[in-house]
């Protein structure tokens, strides 16, 4: 299956190099930084953060007047990363060694009394110094804890995007309250310093505080043994995705496959039928293995034995099962198949992975970006790492798909370059008069109807998305879509009998608010709307920027897949990448003609005496200027270019 996005990496092995310490190029980069008493570490998954994080806080432990270390992680799964580990072998001064009664990523509730009490307990003992527990214990232990009991102890959150600036994001409440109100040290790491949201991570006089180490993306697969490229696709179907799955679905890579969650349209709404129907296509059930949990599976094709994990399949005592088996891999030959469904998004381990596939449309940049993570690991079995999203055929013209998935890949090339990226959605208000003006974001509509209630904003806050997909996917929407019947009808009476379905508790009125939502947000053309301008934007370092200002067309061509069609692209390189970064620079860039024709001659004497152009991300200040510079040029050169092809207009 070809690849929309290709970017090859030059595999020099140096980002797995350590020096006289164990430290691997980016821990040795952190490590640098270890005085800090607030730490933002950005890093691409398998750069060795969770390693990088022991480095650190056991030189707080022993220098910085540190007392204890809370590292709290999203999943019970992901605790295993923080397991006793030998440092002093490799040359560090110390061994990270937690005590096992305090790690509270075990099986259970991780709001139980038990936990929480752990949790307090170890508050209150002074010869404890290591606890690990997830995202929720921590909220949990939080409740009623004065934030002094926070003083002189360093708080660790990993996957860090999960917290938000939101006023009702709990997680983000509690580190907010800890960095006001006690002299805490604080180490946030993170894969994906971005949400999908209009919610930014941290507000900008919370962010300011922290001293930030960035690894980006390409250092780190630059540096590799043996990845040499990443691949992106996004395959679209009709019908039932179930149907498609076999054509995207390849039994020679070892997989990660994700079905879509029970409540999007992609779903069948019988999650354990999906399993059962995709393990029947592979082949038949040969055994499975009551120690592991383990599916054994003879493929129709060749018979050939698949080792296949269902984490679908959510009976406790199964799932405990097969997720110790997965953490114990050792080989290549210990698993062939991962089928899931929330789990192995993130900080999830399987370094033969080759192929992520996801169904279903994700709505959030960091998800896709935590998910392509999970097939970028170094691995001696791979050289080639890909992404494929199968995603049922939007209603919209081809060009119009095709718009969209050039500006997905945008969006996420830029988000790969580890900035912080945000996505946000318009918010429809209702247009009162000619003299309403509408604020960045937002979008006015005559006779627009917002939401009257806690529960419609509910569901056009977290269920759009979804909703839509259902419409969609309903068996008389699609037989009315080819222009059988009135776009009035369809707006006004399938889409209201569809919404009620769905939400058979929301009033008539309610039902009228997600519609006229949905309907605006679809870019469906009614009475009152005529059309709707949907701009997406990404937001880079601080600011927005209109991802149609980054001029690069990944497209190349269309192919039938199934009944409808894959859209491929040219190969992005790192030169590409490059270039995007570049456009982006370009927007933040205060210049005018007669600084660069100052600039000029210095940035010439510049590359003849270091045989290279000036760089962006320089210390010094006057190569930054000089670098930002020949980006104003190269920006002003194109805009030129631009406006002879266009005979001269605008």
């Amino acid at each position: 299956m070809p690849d929309i996005v290709n970017v090859e990496y030059k595999q020099t092995g140096q980002s797995k190099k350590t020096n006289q310490y164990g430290m691997r190029e980016m821990q040795e980069k952190a490590f640098e930084a270890r005085d800090a008493q607030y730490l933002l570490l950005k890093a691409p998954p398998a750069s060795g953060k969770s390693r990088a994080l022991m480095f650190l806080a056991l030189d707080k432990l022993s220098h910085q007047g540190i007392k204890k270390i809370i590292v709290a992680v999203p999943e019970r799964s992901i605790g295993s990363s923080f397991a006793q580990t030998d440092l002093k072998s490799y040359g560090f001064f110390a061994n990270w060694e937690p005590n096992d009664s305090y790690n509270l990523c075990t099986p259970g509730s991780d709001g139980s009394k038990s936990k929480v009490q752990a949790f307090h307990n170890f508050m209150k003992d002074p010869s404890e110094q290591i606890l690990i527990c997830t995202h929720a214990t921590l909220r949990f232990a939080c409740e009623g804890m004065e934030e002094l009991a926070f003083n002189n102890c360093l708080l660790a959150i990993d996957e860090f995007h999960h917290v938000s600036a939101d006023a009702d994001n709990r997680l983000g409440d509690i580190i907010r309250s800890i960095m006001q109100k006690s002299n805490a040290h604080l180490i946030a790491m993170t894969g994906s310093y971005f949400r999908g949201d209009s919610a930014p991570v941290l507000h900008p006089e919370d962010e300011a505080k922290f001293t930030k180490v960035t690894y980006n993306y390409y250092q780190q697969l630059n540096g590799y043994d043996y990845l040499k490229s990443l691949g992106i696709g996004y395959h679209f179907y009709q019908g039932k995705y179930t149907d498609s799955i076999m054509e995207v679905l390849d039994l020679n890579k070892k997989t990660i496959l994700h079905i879509p969650n029970v409540n999007s349209g992609e779903s069948t709404k019988d999650k354990h039928n999906e399993v059962d129907f995709i393990i029947d296509q592979i082949g038949t059930i040969e055994k499975q293995d009551h120690e592991t949990g383990v599916l054994y599976v003879k493929k129709h094709s060749d018979g050939k034995i698949l080792k296949i994990a269902d984490l679908v399949e959510d009976t406790p005592r199964y799932r405990d099962k097969i997720v110790n088996y997965l953490r114990s891999i050792k080989t290549e030959d210990d698993m062939d198949l991962i089928i899931a469904l929330g789990m192995a998004k993130e900080g999830f381990d399987w370094p033969f992975c080759e192929h992520a596939l996801t169904v279903g449309y994700r709505g959030s940049l960091t998800e896709i970006i935590q998910i392509i993570g999970r097939a970028t690991r170094d691995s001696p079995n791979k050289v080639h790492a890909q992404f494929t999203n199968l995603i049922a055929q939007p209603d919209a013209h081809d060009d119009e798909v095709k718009l969209s998935v050039n500006n997905m890949l945008k969006a996420i090339t830029a988000s790969l370059l580890m900035e912080q990226v945000l996505a946000p959605n318009w918010k429809f208000k209702t247009k009162i008069s000619d003299d309403d003006e509408a604020k960045p974001g937002e979008l006015k509509i005559r006779g627009f109807k917002e939401p009257s209630s806690k529960r419609v904003k509910e569901i056009l806050e977290t269920d759009l998305n979804d909703l839509k997909a259902t419409i969609l996917q309903d068996d008389t929407m699609l037989k009315a879509m080819p222009g059988n019947v009135d776009p009035e009808v369809i707006n006004k009476v399938l889409i209201p009998k569809i919404i009620k379905i769905k939400y058979p508790d929301l009033t008539p009125d309610e039902v009228e608010e997600v519609r006229q939502n949905v309907v605006v947000d679809s870019v469906i053309k009614n009475g009152e709307v005529k059309e709707v301008e949907d701009k997406r934007f990404i937001r880079m370092a601080g600011r927005f920027v209109n991802i149609d200002d980054i001029h690069i067309d990944l497209i190349d061509r269309i192919n039938p897949f199934q009944k409808a069609f894959e859209i491929l692209s040219k190969s992005v390189t790192t030169r590409v990448l490059r270039i995007i970064q570049e456009t982006i620079e370009a927007t933040r860039i205060k210049m005018d003609f007669e600084e660069a024709k100052i600039l000029w001659p210095k940035i010439q004497e510049f590359v003849q005496t270091f045989k290279r152009e000036p760089n962006i991300d320089s210390n010094d200040p006057l190569e930054k200027r000089m670098a930002e510079c020949v980006i104003y040029l190269k920006e002003e050169k194109r805009k030129k270019l631009a406006r002879e092809q266009n005979g001269g207009q605008g």
